[in-house]
């Protein structure tokens, strides 16, 4: 390769982001590059069955760094490109988001980059994430003697002079060993993201997280359930129930083999009934069938979701204790995505029991998405790879005594005010 071909590589290699989802379920990949215009598109994508990841925790790490590297190896065939570094999704249960909030003092004087250098220092200092492993620490708006809602405040002149830190911070040791995985796969880490963070970028509009929604994230062994309000995530809970556990219900109900019961689940199952149920009928093959031994049996459709349908109440009726407990308020949307939005009739089902208007999330933002990864499933790799498009600011990676450019805002408002607001105005 020539020297000037080099140049051309490089230059494009900086230009790629991918992706990497390590779910319960499945393990996916997704490259993309920056066009000149911003735009996203889609160059090659890789999936794999999730074998040693048990409810977001990785519990085998052979299993999943072999998945981690096939996945990401067929996207790199497809791509016609080798990938060096990954943006990392984590969707185990123990996240935890808030705001943290520092002034510093300014005698009035006008403000200048190095005060703003100061206060994000500051800022920086101020986040205690409680023995937990910070994953984001971003600043959002700033305040000038209590006036909020300022994106820019250099030039201007303040007795004080505040900002907002929002902070997701997780359990330290599965974000080590999903850390390790990866870096065992000899990929480098770019960023480890919170899920919720990512799938809100992908399925959410500015408005709508601005306005206040709750995003539910119903993947294969944890249901995430998180609150948006002024542009950005400020609280979240997680339910170690999900998909799977539907899927292992059908097999031990009906003994069959779990990828049967999932196909099952996928094609023939429903979240709402009808009569005809009753008459629909559908073959399933024994476990035993594999080996030479048994029968097929023919149950109705009816049968299989009144084995669905249980698991579902379970599930959302904790997501209606979550959404209570987050202070969410009748009368607001709920967004449904993940694997498990996927199932027929869940958002109808889900519309009817939270009292609440419920749609189901999509990715969106990026061109060139194969049709088999556009849906609620892969909400959160399309997420990733445009939260790492947005060039995102993390105080941690700022050195003290290194200029800093004023943030860009990512809310119209301080967040503590706009929560209090809207759980009190509802």
């Amino acid at each position: 390769m020539s020297r000037r071909d080099s140049r051309a590589a490089a230059v494009r290699g900086e230009k790629l982001i991918t992706a990497l989802d390590i779910g319960s379920w499945k393990v996916s990949a997704l490259i993309a590059e920056r066009g000149e215009d911003g735009a996203l598109n889609v160059l090659g994508t890789g999936q794999r069955e999730s074998r040693g990841v048990r409810r977001g925790y990785v519990a085998d790490m052979s299993a999943t760094e072999l998945a981690v590297r096939e996945a990401v190896e067929q996207a790199e065939r497809i791509a016609g490109v080798n990938i060096e570094d990954v943006w990392v999704s984590f969707s185990a249960g123990g996240l935890a988001s808030n705001v943290a909030s520092v002034e510093v003092e300014l005698g009035g004087h006008r403000i200048e980059q190095e005060d703003i250098d100061h206060l994000l220092a500051a800022g920086r200092d101020s986040v205690d994430p409680g023995g937990r492993m910070v994953l984001h620490a971003q600043p959002t708006l700033y305040t000038l003697d209590g006036l909020n809602d300022v994106k820019d405040p250099r030039g201007m002149h303040a007795d004080k002079l505040g900002v907002g830190i929002h902070v997701v911070a997780a359990e330290p040791s599965p974000v080590r060993n999903l850390d390790l995985c990866v870096r065992s796969a000899h990929l480098e880490v770019k960023s480890i993201v919170a899920s919720p963070f990512a799938t809100g970028m992908a399925c959410l509009s500015d408005e709508e997280r601005e306005l206040g929604i709750a995003l539910v994230e119903l993947g294969a062994g944890v249901t995430n359930v998180s609150l948006f309000i002024g542009g950005m995530l400020v609280d979240l809970a997680s339910i170690p129930l999900g998909a799977a556990d539907i899927t292992d219900d059908i097999a031990s109900a009906f003994g069959t083999r779990r990828a049967q019961a999932e196909r099952m689940k996928c094609f023939y199952g429903s979240a709402t009934a009808t009569p005809r149920d009753n008459h629909d009928m559908i073959e399933v093959a024994p476990i035993s069938a594999e080996e030479g031994g048994g029968e097929a049996t023919r149950i109705t459709r009816a049968q299989l979701i009144g084995v669905i349908r249980p698991r579902l109440d379970q599930i959302f009726g904790e997501v209606a204790k979550a959404l209570t407990e987050l202070g969410f308020s009748r009368g607001r949307q709920v967004v449904l995505t993940g694997g498990g939005a996927e199932l027929k009739g869940v958002a109808d089902y889900a519309q009817g029991l939270l009292g609440r208007s419920v749609r189901v999330g999509r990715p969106r933002g990026l061109t060139g998405l194969p049709d088999a990864h556009s849906g609620p499933a892969f909400a959160t790799l399309a997420g990733l790879t445009r939260y790492a498009a947005s060039d995102p600011i993390d105080l941690r990676l700022l050195p003290t005594g290194r200029d800093q450019t004023v943030v860009k805002p990512s809310g119209p408002a301080l967040i503590q005010r706009l929560v209090t607001a809207f759980r009190t105005n509802l």
